[in-house]
């Protein structure tokens, strides 16, 4: 059986203030070729279709299209939401369109309730498992934590438990949206840390034949059958290194991957990350190959210049991100607070609060389960307020 793999499309979402919707068309229009093309017989898609809950209404009907497209193409779509999305909103109509051939999973509940297909070698059951917020998913599926991994242990007992009842060399394949130990992660994807703790092992989804991820934005592989497809098309630049592709897996009769393949995405411009002293940038031939990308300069002058980026854009019509980082003399103590920030975490920074406050003595293990337990439930609040709406 044929799979093509693909989440995070982020729809409605805009790179530095440039609406991408465009792009992200031009991405499902590639999407349905290879569909077509290369005869895929069941496309996953990971979640996060949407950038946010409440989505702008040219994103819905970017999303509305695809659904008809690919229900023309008579090839089954199973979906699950992720943790952008709303998982009430997504899922209306899903009994409708199941008839179609569209597959929504935006129900913890149902994580055990898969989508059965078959081919000349048999069943292949397709299991769902959307993202789950510990906090409103733990009652759901009895759970014995609060947290990520015991949330998707739970999820996946029960996947094989409804596996161990199917006809014997039933193949199997899990669709989650979770951040898996091993994922090299990008600046773009929003924290889902609870507990101070975000990554899951890999050895949950042990027992399945291919896990589809959702979640890292960068393609792929946790293991030789846990993969991220990641997003589409780039969203911040720290992907401007990813190759923006899809996975074509073919899973043969034993459930082995017999073959796998790439699929680039379509980019409607690359992405350049500059450095150096405005004058070099601005002067620099080698750097002329960039000149029709979209830029991230960071200017090391020692003093800033005058009107830095109205002078970038003469050069680069499309730089979108300035950043300053001044040369320092080597015995120059010091950095700048963005630099003090840079990698940490919210509540890294709220711990480095308290020990400039007390002038270097950082919070208590108590304080720091305190700050903790603060930050989840500003987080899960705002997802119970999603689903109360």
């Amino acid at each position: 059986m044929r799979l093509l793999h693909t989440s995070d499309w982020h729809l409605g979402r805009s790179f530095h203030r440039v609406p991408l919707l465009d792009a992200q068309a031009a991405y499902l229009d590639h999407l349905v070729a290879t569909v077509r093309e290369r005869e895929v017989d069941a496309v996953l898609v990971a979640g996060d279709v949407y950038d946010r809950a409440v989505p702008p209404l040219p994103a819905v009907e970017l999303f509305d299209r695809a659904l008809h497209r690919l229900a023309a193409e008579g090839v089954p779509t199973v979906m699950i939401s992720g943790n952008h999305d709303s998982a009430r909103r997504l899922g209306v109509g899903a009994g409708l369109f199941e008839r179609a051939g569209i597959h929504l999973r935006t129900d913890p509940g149902n994580c055990a309730t898969p989508v059965v297909l078959a081919d000349d070698h048999g069943e292949v059951a397709f299991y769902g498992l959307p993202y789950l917020e510990p906090a409103l998913a733990k009652d759901v599926l009895g759970a014995s934590g609060t947290g990520h991994e015991a949330v998707l242990t739970a999820a996946m007992d029960q996947v094989r438990a409804d596996l161990a009842t199917r006809p014997a060399g039933t193949r199997s394949v899990v669709l989650a949206h979770a951040f898996v130990a091993g994922g090299e992660p990008s600046d773009s994807e929003r924290d889902i840390t609870v507990g101070g703790i975000a990554a899951v092992p890999a050895g949950v989804f042990d027992g399945v034949d291919y896990v589809a991820l959702g979640h890292l934005h960068g393609s792929q592989r946790v293991t030789a059958r846990v993969r991220y497809s990641g997003s589409p098309l780039a969203y911040s630049f720290s992907e401007a290194g990813h190759r923006k592709t899809m996975w074509l897996i073919d899973l043969d009769g034993n459930g082995d991957i017999a073959a796998e393949e790439r699929i680039d995405c379509p980019a409607e411009r690359p992405l350049a990350r500059l450095r150096g002293r405005l004058d070099t940038l601005l002067e620099d031939p080698a750097l002329d190959r960039h000149e029709h990308a979209w830029v991230e300069a960071t200017l090391t002058d020692p003093v800033r210049p005058a009107d830095p980026m109205a002078r970038l854009a003469g050069r680069f019509p499309h730089a979108l991100s300035l950043v300053f980082d001044p040369e320092r003399p080597p015995e120059e103590p010091g950095t700048t607070y963005a630099q003090r920030l840079k990698g940490r975490d919210d509540h890294q920074i709220a711990e480095d609060f308290v020990a400039h406050v007390r002038g270097g003595s950082g919070p208590s293990d108590l304080e720091r389960t305190v700050l903790r337990a603060a930050f989840d439930d500003v987080r899960v609040d705002g997802a119970v307020r999603e689903v109360t709406r």
